[in-house]
């Protein structure tokens, strides 16, 4: 259950460019996940968002 959940969540990342996908073949079978730029411009967002958070406590 937990691995189809995971797996949605990285494909719709991936879908709303946020994440992209490398995928490797080889035995056994290997991918790799990456931000694109799109995802990289989020992480100011989300160190505020963190650091609000720690205000808060």
């Amino acid at each position: 259950m937990y691995h189809r959940y995971h797996t949605q969540n990285l494909r719709e990342l991936e879908d709303d460019k946020l994440l992209k996908r490398k995928v490797y073949h080889e035995v056994p079978p290997k991918v790799e996940y990456s931000l694109t730029d799109t995802g990289k411009g989020l992480i100011p967002l989300i160190e505020q968002l963190k650091k609000w958070g720690e205000d808060q406590m």
